[in-house]
């Protein structure tokens, strides 16, 4: 029998209109200026609301088109010089030609928007913190050009590597490995058998994770482990047949919150930002407020970033994962730190769970799901008839959709604040408290 390759079909392409002057009037959630020419609605990368600009269609569509920016005519006065030299071409942050206050403004009202069934834009309030040097956690691409190293982000809208020589989000220690794993790769012979690489930093310290994309000698092993060993940094490696890095649990990252110590693999989620998920960490105990008669239950829990310092104040805590890597870290957690009323077990909330969960008493829950949602549970969630919901969401659409599901059921939402976990970014993270009755 032949063997039939698939067919790769290439993206339509379409030809650029011709200069156009436009009137922006909006701001969409992903930083993109919108105008509507007769009418019809026209979006354009960089235009801010109250400019004058010419652009030029390059996507057009039956219901909006989508133009690039050529020239400002008129300016808004929120509009900033972009203050890193790579944001036109980097895919990273989206909003750095917008004043803070504005990012903030703009991202408020596209969550008031979203949430404008279930709760009052006045009433949102906002959680903040830097709005640079933030970031403990970023992954670098790797690209060897004609014999030039090129280490970098991936470009705007394309999957072309953009050299950097520094990232202004990045926290100061990480800024300063960058460069220096910089310098060092760039007459490596390394270079060319990385797929990425993964830079991290925590109360550890900071450290580099290389991933392969083919064997190295051992030579060029102990070249690089030395190198970081007078960086004062761990170097963790993951073969080109490995899915993770294999690490003892001894060698485990860790990281303070709430004054409890949690390890995790050096490839787990954490939060990014370290100083907004303090933040966010404080927040919820204040807004849920558990106290030695709550049974609380913590979905989507992770290695137990909320689930331990909840099990500091409630009578019980159950955490509920996935993964059962992210399960056998959270019980390593809660034994580390003393905690004999927290529990994890492992469970896919995207099926149908039933009345799995009712027996325990639960008065309160929290959940933190990916950017789904937790539509698929929600029905279960109601038959547990919890006091409280503390729904934490890095999506506000899924989060409208539930909260207006749950509203519907018997619950109102009474808190909302929005969280600027991503600086410089059009992303939005959001806390809301729902309560029965």
């Amino acid at each position: 029998m032949t063997k039939r390759h698939p067919i790769r079909r290439q993206a339509k392409t379409y030809p650029i209109g011709a200069v156009q002057q436009f009137e922006v009037t909006g701001l969409t959630h992903e930083a993109k200026g919108v105008a509507r020419p007769e009418g019809k609605v026209t979006f354009i990368d960089g235009a801010l609301p109250g400019e004058t600009v010419e652009a030029q269609v390059i996507k057009p569509g039956k219901k909006f088109d989508l133009a690039k920016l050529n020239t400002v005519l008129t300016a808004s006065p929120h509009r900033i010089a972009p203050p890193c030299k790579h944001y036109a071409s980097c895919g990273g942050c989206s909003f750095q030609h917008l004043a803070g206050a504005q990012q903030l403004e703009a991202k408020h009202h596209w969550l008031g928007g979203q949430l404008r069934k279930v709760f009052d834009i006045q009433h949102i309030d906002m959680l903040t913190d830097l709005t640079f040097a933030y970031r403990r956690r970023a992954r670098l691409s790797v690209k060897v050009l004609k014999g030039k190293v090129i280490l970098g982000f991936r470009g705007k809208a394309s999957t072309q590597v953009i050299a950097i020589d520094n990232c202004i989000v990045l926290t100061e220690p990480l800024q300063k490995l960058y460069k220096g794993l910089q310098e060092q790769l760039c007459e490596n012979e390394l270079a060319a058998k990385l797929g990425h690489i993964e830079l991290l930093e925590d109360a550890q310290r900071a450290s580099v994770l290389f991933r392969l994309t083919d064997t190295i000698s051992p030579a060029l092993k102990v070249f690089w482990d030395n190198w970081a060993q007078n960086q004062h940094i761990e170097l963790y490696w993951q073969s080109a047949d490995s899915r993770r890095t294999q690490i003892d649990l001894s060698a485990m990252r860790h990281y303070v919150i709430d004054d409890l110590t949690l390890f995790y693999h050096p490839q787990d989620f954490i939060q990014v930002n370290a100083p907004m998920n303090a933040k966010m960490v404080a927040q919820a105990m204040e807004w849920l407020a558990p106290n030695e008669q709550d049974v609380v239950l913590d979905l989507f829990c992770g290695g137990g970033n909320f689930s331990l310092p909840l099990a500091k104040r409630a009578k019980q805590v159950i955490g509920i994962e996935v993964q059962e890597s992210m399960v056998a870290a959270g019980r390593r957690n809660a034994e580390y730190n003393n905690l004999s009323n927290l529990s994890f077990i492992s469970a896919d909330l995207s099926k149908h769970a039933g009345d799995k969960f009712s027996q325990y008493g639960v008065t309160k829950i929290l959940l933190d799901p990916p950017r789904g949602g937790a539509f698929e549970f929600l029905d279960s969630l109601i038959k547990i008839k919890p006091q409280q919901i503390l729904y934490v969401s890095c999506d506000a659409a899924t989060l409208a959709r539930d909260a207006e599901y749950l509203v519907l059921n018997g619950f109102k939402v009474t808190r909302v604040t929005m969280m600027d976990m991503f600086p410089q970014t059009s992303h939005v993270e959001t806390m809301m408290l729902l309560e029965h009755g």
